[in-house]
């Protein structure tokens, strides 16, 4: 190379670490001897040799360096290395690294890497801690993986399912059980689950009754089990089986058995940080406990982005104690006030309905009653939404500012009430309607009969599946916030009640993503709340195409993930926490793949606007 090439190089070099620590002779070397390499985003990856390792630094572009899983082990920028670990190591080559945009490397040569170590003290020492960093992460990573699968109900199924039909004499169920070995066998009718069949059954509705072995499985099985989806976490499971006091549970996919997970089972299986926050909130005998116990939930959200947890469990997990704190607050308070006069289901709205609550949620709730209550039967009420909602308030989750909770009369209302009310939405998509829909469609059941739960869903359901004016309408409010980019791509900044100026990753983001699905959901007429999950549905069905729903999936983790990681700093940092992201704090290759994503929103906003919107 002549000088007029070498000299960026040099200058370069000369900037970052550890190469700004050798001796000019040294550095000359290095400049003079290395070879350099363009990598195009067209290749994907750039292509590794175990037989001639080399150092490769990032001049330009940007990587994702993965091992052999697919796991991710590190994103790299300009200034950044990889190929290290082989070269110290002497190992052959296992991760892969992908390019992410086009990119200029430099190559060092094996013999070259182990002069400039030799020859200096301080490069050699940042290599060797480079390499133990990695080894670390490469082990905190497959910890954390192993974590997370163990922590999956699917995990747990290690045997194809044990099933008898449901007309088999219980002596043969008994002996199909006792040769495998197993306290309960799942019931079939027609390949459809009708039940499980377990060793207290056989006990308390055979042996105890007095009836011989010839009676069919039927008259003795527990019809109509609780079931648990095979991706489910395991402390969800336990969750089910506290409320309900059972020790079995089908596990199902897609709707089909593949297995039965029992508390033994899970017994077996690690525990974890919030089922043992959870129980903790269940043993509380009174508010003041109770208030005290929730301080705890801070620390467990920093454990979890310490943890590098994805977002969509972490949603759930937090939201998981957010529903054990509001039944624990229901049950105190109804031992104080009395059996309720009628049943009532405890609705949960907004994050806490989908399942994906983070810092600073507040209250969105209400209350479904089987009949329009009279004046003691509201009276009761009253007081006890009054009492939960000012429990949970305590606890930390804050008065909504919109007053949509329980303890406002005009959302504790009868069956027949809320199911005019959400009629009245959809049939008439005022604007107040249609704000309302962003909150009350997103709906879940966390305390009373599931069955009264279900007679309202069911019927918005049947309301808005295919109801053109209603979808075209909530599109039309779904597109009324866009991605915060402008021309050129950059970044649209925003103040947050500050000076400050920032990116907004909850309303230009992630509430953004849940518009979309929420439309699609409804307009299929689908059960699911949660945003990931709707996503995987619409998939499934074939409603979005598995591209498109794929990238939407990954730009609603990706944004979450990055909220999460800023409520994580700001927490450290003793900051008020909030969903602003100043993006000065950011690498550029994470202002690269926020950009990405938000391109995805913009890029989803624009297919929903042409599927409801067109003939409008």
């Amino acid at each position: 190379m002549d000088e007029t090439e070498l000299l960026p190089i040099r200058n370069f070099l000369a900037e970052i670490a550890p190469f700004n620590e050798l001796s000019a002779e040294l550095l000359e070397e290095c400049c003079r001897n290395l070879s350099i390499g363009y990598y195009s985003k067209a290749s994907v990856a750039v292509p590794l040799s175990s037989e001639n390792p080399l150092l490769y630094i990032v001049r330009s572009g940007a990587f994702e360096v993965r091992n052999a899983e697919g796991e991710l082990l590190d994103r790299l920028g300009a200034g950044d290395y990889f190929g290290f670990p082989s070269l110290m190591s002497g190992e052959s080559i296992s991760n892969k690294v992908l390019i992410l945009e086009d990119g200029l490397v430099y190559h060092l040569s094996l013999p070259l890497f182990e002069k400039l170590r030799a020859g200096c003290r301080a490069f050699d020492r940042f290599f060797n801690r480079a390499y133990a960093k990695r080894l670390r992460h490469q082990e905190s990573h497959q910890h954390h993986a192993e974590v997370i699968t163990a922590n999956r109900i699917s995990s747990l199924v290690v045997m194809s399912p044990i099933s008898v039909d449901h007309k088999t004499p219980v002596s043969d169920a008994a002996k199909l059980m006792r040769k495998n070995r197993v306290s309960s066998t799942l019931v079939m009718d027609n390949q459809k689950l009708v039940g499980i069949l377990t060793d207290r059954d056989l006990r308390n509705r055979v042996l105890a009754e007095g009836l011989n072995g010839d009676v069919p499985v039927y008259q003795a099985m527990t019809a109509k089990p609780v079931t648990i989806d095979a991706n489910a976490l395991v402390f969800e499971a336990m969750l089910q089986m506290s409320q309900h006091n059972i020790h079995h549970l089908p596990v199902l996919d897609n709707g089909d058995p593949v297995g039965m997970v029992t508390s033994t089972d899970i017994i077996r299986s690690q525990s974890s940080q919030p089922i043992l926050l959870i129980g903790e909130i269940e043993r509380q005998q009174d508010v003041d406990s109770l208030i005290h116990v929730s301080k705890q939930i801070p620390i467990l959200l920093q454990n979890l982005i310490s943890a590098d947890a994805r977002a969509e469990e972490i949603g759930r997990i937090l939201t998981s104690v957010t529903d054990a704190l509001t039944r624990r607050l229901i049950q105190l308070h109804q031992a104080l006030l009395g059996e309720p006069p009628v049943a009532f289901c405890w609705l949960a709205f907004g994050s806490q309905g989908r399942q994906d609550q983070m810092a600073c949620s507040d209250q969105d709730n209400g209350l479904l009653l089987t009949h329009e209550p009279n004046a003691v039967e509201n009276a009761y009420f009253d007081k006890l939404t009054h009492a939960v909602c000012a429990g949970l308030n305590d606890c930390g989750y804050v008065f909504c500012p919109g007053d949509i909770m329980a303890q406002n009369p005009m959302w504790r209302m009868s069956l027949e009430q809320w199911q005019q009310k959400f009629s009245d939405w959809v049939n008439a998509p005022e604007p107040k309607a249609l704000m309302h829909a962003s909150i009350f469609f997103d709906m879940r059941c966390v305390f009373g009969p599931e069955n009264l739960f279900a007679a309202l869903q069911d019927n918005v359901l049947a309301d808005t599946r295919d109801n053109d004016i209603f979808l075209a309408a909530l599109t039309g409010n779904a597109l009324s916030e866009t991605p915060p980019l402008g021309f050129f791509r950059q970044f649209v900044l925003e103040r947050d009640g500050s000076e400050e100026k920032g990116i907004d990753l909850k309303h230009r983001g992630s509430v953004l993503i849940n518009d979309i699905a929420r439309v699609y959901a409804l307009s299929a007429g689908l059960k699911e709340v949660n945003t990931a999950k709707r996503i995987r549905v619409l998939i499934a069905k074939g409603i979005l195409n598995r591209k498109d729903g794929l990238n939407l999936a990954d730009a609603l983790e990706f944004i979450a993930h990055m909220r999460l990681a800023n409520q994580g700093r700001q927490y450290e940092n003793r900051e008020q926490l909030s969903n602003y992201l100043k993006p000065e704090e950011l690498s550029s290759l994470m202002r690269h793949q926020l950009r990405d994503a938000f391109k995805v929103v913009h890029d989803a906003q624009s297919a929903l606007k042409l599927k409801f919107m067109r003939s409008f």
